[in-house]
Parts: structure tokens; sequence; C-alpha cells
């Protein structure tokens, strides 16, 4: 298998965790998204130009949950996405809640606050950003409330449920994020930081 990501895509980086995780012989690919032969290539496999994208065979997948899936299914005894229905359903409605919700609210601030610089297409949107923050309240509370009392987002021991939601955090400091009064969500985040996968996978 082959798993075609950038480091600076925390969907990406989320795919790329559960591989590790698991231990999967997955060939790690970097594609140089300013390339535009990479660019093109990326758009064959993912006709949203997107990463990341998995490569099995003959077999592509794209969509970073649906990838995380797919890992965890290909590896016999795993923990990290339950077989049970119920167990199953609750991380998936997690997945769902991360990519729907709460990564398109982080994502307002990660834009306005770090990525248009880098691009050099203007200062931050201070409406943007109020609206951003408005959003992040709303899910925050949803995800803190959530936490209160376990160590974990779903059952009793990490899962794909907690790459998919902390992924978007990576840039907690340069986006600004404003959850410095969410405790649960603080604590929960600092132990993701200390999975291996989670340090495989900084940035360098």
């Amino acid at each position: 298998m082959r798993l075609y990501h950038h480091p600076y895509s925390a969907s990406a980086r989320r795919a790329v965790m559960t591989a590790l995780h698991l231990g999967l012989p997955v060939e790690l690919v970097t594609l140089d998204l300013t390339n535009m032969q990479q660019r093109r290539q990326l758009t064959k496999m993912n006709a949203n130009s997107k990463v990341p994208v998995l490569q099995d065979g003959d077999f592509l997948l794209w969509e970073s949950c649906a990838i995380m899936q797919y890992l965890a299914d290909s590896s016999p005894g795993q923990s990290i996405y339950p077989t049970e229905a119920r167990a199953r359903v609750d991380v998936n409605r997690w997945l769902f809640w991360a990519s729907q919700h709460f990564a398109p609210a982080l994502g307002i601030h990660v834009w306005e606050n770090m990525m248009k610089a880098m691009y050099g297409v203007g200062l931050p949107d201070k409406r943007e950003l109020e609206r951003g923050t408005l959003l992040i309240e709303q899910f925050a509370q949803v995800l803190d409330e959530h936490l209160q009392g376990r160590e974990w987002v779903c059952g009793s021991g990490v899962s794909i449920a907690d790459f998919a939601i902390a992924t978007p955090l990576m840039y907690m400091q340069q986006a600004k994020l404003p959850l410095r009064q969410y405790a649960n969500i603080q604590s929960w985040f600092g132990r993701v930081q200390q999975l291996n996968a989670w340090k495989k996978t900084e940035l360098q």
C-alpha cells in the first residue's frame, strides 16, 4: 500500500498516524503540492485534488476518515476501530462530527491567522475570526463536556476518532485557536501528543 500525503495537511496526518499506530507496511509518499506535475498526478488519483490518497493495488481511496477505517480493517486484531456495532458507530459518529463541524470551524482561524500570511493574500479578516470563534465555542463546548471524566473520545482506549479530532489542532499556537479555557480538551490533547504516532508525524 502507498499513502500519498503532505505533512502540513491535518487530514493527511490523521491517515498517516493510523498507519503508523497500526504498524502497517504502508509506503508514505510525500507530494509537493506546489509542483504542477505532482499536482496533476494527485488529480488523476483524486478528482478533488486533495491529500490523502491511499493506493492498495488497483484500488484508490480518498477521504481521510475512509482511509483510517480501511487501514484499521486491514489490520487483524487492531483496537482503534471497534468491530462491535454500537462501539463502531460511536467512533463513526465522532469521525463525521470532526469532518463536518469541528475541523471546518477551526479551519477559519487556521486560514485567517496562519495560511493567509504564508500565501501572501492579506491580513486576517476580523469578521471571519469572530464568526470562527463563535463556531469553535459551539463545538468545543460539545467536545469538552463529552470528555469530562473520559481519557479518550470513545470507549476506554485511543481510537481513530481521537486522531480525526486532534489533527486539526496541530496549529493550536500558530492559528491562535481560542481553546485555552477548555480544560478537558487541553488534557485530552496532551495525551494525544504523547502518542508515538503523533510524535512521529510532528513537523520538523
